[in-house]
Protein backbone atom coordinates (compact mmCIF):
# COMPACT_ATOMS: atom_id res chain seq x y z
CA UNK A 1 0.00 0.00 0.00
CA UNK A 2 1.76 3.11 -1.22
CA UNK A 3 -0.69 5.79 -0.09
CA UNK A 4 0.67 7.57 2.96
CA UNK A 5 -1.57 8.13 5.94
CA UNK A 6 -1.85 11.58 7.47
CA UNK A 7 -1.56 11.30 11.24
CA UNK A 8 -1.82 14.10 13.74
CA UNK A 9 -0.75 13.50 17.32
CA UNK A 10 -1.80 15.49 20.37
CA UNK A 11 0.95 17.42 22.08
CA UNK A 12 2.25 15.69 25.19
CA UNK A 13 2.11 17.26 28.61
CA UNK A 14 5.28 17.94 30.54
CA UNK A 15 6.17 15.50 33.27
CA UNK A 16 8.36 15.40 36.33
CA UNK A 17 11.87 14.01 35.94
CA UNK A 18 12.44 11.10 38.29
CA UNK A 19 15.95 9.83 39.03
CA UNK A 20 16.48 6.58 37.19
CA UNK A 21 17.73 4.85 40.33
CA UNK A 22 14.29 5.28 41.93
CA UNK A 23 12.31 3.89 39.02
CA UNK A 24 11.52 0.18 39.25
CA UNK A 25 11.72 -1.83 36.04
CA UNK A 26 8.18 -2.46 34.79
CA UNK A 27 8.51 -6.23 35.28
CA UNK A 28 9.25 -5.70 38.99
CA UNK A 29 6.15 -3.60 39.67
CA UNK A 30 3.13 -5.19 41.33
CA UNK A 31 0.25 -5.47 38.86
CA UNK A 32 -2.30 -4.06 41.30
CA UNK A 33 -0.21 -0.95 41.95
CA UNK A 34 -0.72 0.12 38.34
CA UNK A 35 -4.49 -0.35 38.58
CA UNK A 36 -6.22 2.91 37.75
CA UNK A 37 -3.08 4.40 36.24
CA UNK A 38 -3.64 6.30 33.02
CA UNK A 39 -1.55 6.82 29.91
CA UNK A 40 -1.67 10.26 28.32
CA UNK A 41 -3.80 10.46 25.19
CA UNK A 42 -0.90 11.94 23.24
CA UNK A 43 1.38 8.99 24.12
CA UNK A 44 -1.36 6.49 23.32
CA UNK A 45 -2.12 8.15 19.97
CA UNK A 46 1.55 8.41 19.05
CA UNK A 47 2.13 4.72 19.76
CA UNK A 48 -0.89 3.69 17.72
CA UNK A 49 0.09 5.94 14.82
CA UNK A 50 3.49 4.23 14.75
CA UNK A 51 1.76 0.83 14.69
CA UNK A 52 -0.36 2.05 11.78
CA UNK A 53 2.56 3.33 9.76
CA UNK A 54 4.61 0.20 10.42
CA UNK A 55 1.72 -2.06 9.40
CA UNK A 56 0.72 0.00 6.37
CA UNK A 57 4.09 -0.57 4.73
CA UNK A 58 3.62 -4.33 4.91
CA UNK A 59 0.15 -4.79 3.39
CA UNK A 60 -1.43 -4.65 -0.06
CA UNK A 61 -4.84 -3.14 0.59
CA UNK A 62 -7.44 -1.94 3.08
CA UNK A 63 -8.73 -5.41 3.96
CA UNK A 64 -5.21 -6.66 4.56
CA UNK A 65 -4.42 -3.65 6.76
CA UNK A 66 -7.57 -4.13 8.84
CA UNK A 67 -6.74 -7.83 9.21
CA UNK A 68 -3.24 -6.98 10.48
CA UNK A 69 -4.64 -4.44 12.95
CA UNK A 70 -7.17 -7.02 14.13
CA UNK A 71 -4.39 -9.58 14.65
CA UNK A 72 -2.31 -7.11 16.67
CA UNK A 73 -5.35 -6.19 18.75
CA UNK A 74 -6.03 -9.88 19.38
CA UNK A 75 -2.58 -10.36 20.90
CA UNK A 76 -3.10 -7.31 23.11
CA UNK A 77 -6.57 -8.49 24.10
CA UNK A 78 -5.40 -11.89 25.31
CA UNK A 79 -3.04 -10.23 27.78
CA UNK A 80 -5.51 -7.55 28.80
CA UNK A 81 -8.18 -10.13 29.56
CA UNK A 82 -5.77 -12.10 31.75
CA UNK A 83 -4.87 -8.92 33.62
CA UNK A 84 -8.49 -7.88 34.22
CA UNK A 85 -9.46 -11.35 35.46
CA UNK A 86 -6.40 -11.46 37.74
CA UNK A 87 -7.30 -8.07 39.22
CA UNK A 88 -10.88 -9.11 39.94
CA UNK A 89 -11.05 -9.73 43.69
CA UNK A 90 -13.59 -12.50 43.23
CA UNK A 91 -11.73 -14.09 40.33
CA UNK A 92 -15.09 -14.48 38.64
CA UNK A 93 -15.25 -16.09 35.20
CA UNK A 94 -18.28 -15.16 33.12
CA UNK A 95 -20.20 -18.19 31.86
CA UNK A 96 -23.23 -16.43 30.37
CA UNK A 97 -23.15 -14.76 26.97
CA UNK A 98 -24.88 -11.53 28.02
CA UNK A 99 -22.63 -11.22 31.06
CA UNK A 100 -19.41 -11.35 29.03
CA UNK A 101 -20.83 -8.86 26.52
CA UNK A 102 -21.74 -6.51 29.36
CA UNK A 103 -18.23 -6.98 30.79
CA UNK A 104 -16.77 -5.85 27.47
CA UNK A 105 -19.21 -2.94 27.19
CA UNK A 106 -18.37 -1.64 30.68
CA UNK A 107 -15.26 -3.03 32.37
CA UNK A 108 -13.10 -3.54 29.29
CA UNK A 109 -14.06 -0.20 27.74
CA UNK A 110 -13.41 1.71 30.97
CA UNK A 111 -9.99 0.11 31.33
CA UNK A 112 -9.07 0.96 27.74
CA UNK A 113 -10.73 4.34 27.23
CA UNK A 114 -11.80 5.66 30.64
CA UNK A 115 -15.51 5.31 29.83
CA UNK A 116 -17.98 2.60 28.99
CA UNK A 117 -19.17 2.08 25.42
CA UNK A 118 -22.24 4.03 24.37
CA UNK A 119 -24.48 1.09 23.52
CA UNK A 120 -24.81 -2.68 23.53
CA UNK A 121 -27.46 -4.01 21.17
CA UNK A 122 -28.66 -7.31 19.80
CA UNK A 123 -29.24 -7.58 16.07
CA UNK A 124 -32.90 -7.68 15.07
CA UNK A 125 -32.04 -9.78 12.02
CA UNK A 126 -29.57 -12.39 13.26
CA UNK A 127 -29.69 -14.26 16.57
CA UNK A 128 -25.92 -14.66 16.67
CA UNK A 129 -25.01 -10.97 16.26
CA UNK A 130 -24.46 -8.26 18.86
CA UNK A 131 -23.19 -4.71 18.45
CA UNK A 132 -21.14 -2.51 20.76
CA UNK A 133 -21.00 1.11 19.63
CA UNK A 134 -18.72 4.00 20.57
CA UNK A 135 -19.93 7.42 19.42
CA UNK A 136 -16.52 9.08 19.68
CA UNK A 137 -13.74 6.48 19.45
CA UNK A 138 -10.70 7.76 21.31
CA UNK A 139 -8.30 5.55 19.39
CA UNK A 140 -8.86 7.33 16.08
CA UNK A 141 -9.71 10.82 17.31
CA UNK A 142 -6.53 12.34 15.86
CA UNK A 143 -6.08 10.08 12.87
CA UNK A 144 -7.02 11.31 9.41
CA UNK A 145 -6.90 8.94 6.46
CA UNK A 146 -6.66 9.94 2.77
CA UNK A 147 -9.83 9.98 0.69
CA UNK A 148 -8.82 6.87 -1.24
CA UNK A 149 -8.64 5.00 2.08
CA UNK A 150 -11.99 6.30 3.33
CA UNK A 151 -13.29 2.74 3.84
CA UNK A 152 -10.51 1.97 6.32
CA UNK A 153 -11.58 1.61 9.95
CA UNK A 154 -8.57 1.65 12.25
CA UNK A 155 -10.76 0.41 15.09
CA UNK A 156 -10.18 -3.04 13.64
CA UNK A 157 -7.50 -3.01 16.36
CA UNK A 158 -10.22 -2.66 19.01
CA UNK A 159 -12.26 -5.39 17.32
CA UNK A 160 -9.23 -7.66 17.71
CA UNK A 161 -9.07 -6.91 21.44
CA UNK A 162 -12.78 -7.69 21.84
CA UNK A 163 -12.36 -10.92 19.88
CA UNK A 164 -9.51 -11.98 22.15
CA UNK A 165 -11.50 -11.33 25.32
CA UNK A 166 -14.37 -13.41 23.97
CA UNK A 167 -11.93 -16.14 22.93
CA UNK A 168 -10.28 -16.15 26.36
CA UNK A 169 -13.67 -16.44 28.05
CA UNK A 170 -14.64 -19.40 25.79
CA UNK A 171 -17.08 -17.40 23.64
CA UNK A 172 -15.47 -17.64 20.19
CA UNK A 173 -16.74 -15.09 17.69
CA UNK A 174 -15.87 -13.20 14.53
CA UNK A 175 -15.44 -9.54 15.47
CA UNK A 176 -15.20 -6.64 13.01
CA UNK A 177 -15.29 -2.84 13.17
CA UNK A 178 -17.60 -0.66 11.07
CA UNK A 179 -18.08 3.09 10.77
CA UNK A 180 -21.78 3.84 11.32
CA UNK A 181 -22.15 7.64 11.49
CA UNK A 182 -25.22 9.27 12.98
CA UNK A 183 -26.14 12.92 13.38
CA UNK A 184 -23.58 14.62 15.61
CA UNK A 185 -21.21 11.64 15.61
CA UNK A 186 -19.55 11.26 12.19
CA UNK A 187 -16.89 8.86 13.53
CA UNK A 188 -19.27 6.55 15.39
CA UNK A 189 -17.91 3.00 15.27
CA UNK A 190 -19.80 -0.23 15.82
CA UNK A 191 -18.00 -3.41 16.84
CA UNK A 192 -19.99 -6.24 15.26
CA UNK A 193 -19.80 -9.54 17.15
CA UNK A 194 -20.92 -12.68 15.33
CA UNK A 195 -20.89 -15.51 17.84
CA UNK A 196 -19.97 -19.08 17.02
CA UNK A 197 -22.88 -21.51 16.69
CA UNK A 198 -21.52 -23.59 19.57
CA UNK A 199 -21.88 -20.57 21.87
CA UNK A 200 -25.58 -20.25 21.08
CA UNK A 201 -26.08 -24.00 21.55
CA UNK A 202 -24.40 -23.83 24.96
CA UNK A 203 -26.59 -20.89 25.96
CA UNK A 204 -29.68 -22.94 25.18
CA UNK A 205 -28.46 -25.74 27.43
CA UNK A 206 -27.87 -23.30 30.30
CA UNK A 207 -31.42 -21.94 30.22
Amino acid sequence: MNTSMRLSVASSTSGVNVPQSKVKPILERHLNKTKGAEVSLSAFTFLFSEVLQYTQKRVNGIQDLEKKLNDIGFRVGLRLHELLVWRDKNGKRETKMLNILYFIHTVLWRNMFGKQADSLEKSTENEDEYMISDNEPILTRYISVPRDLSQLNCNAFVAGIVGAVLHGAQFPARVTAHTVPIEGYPSRTTILIKLDKDVLAREELLK
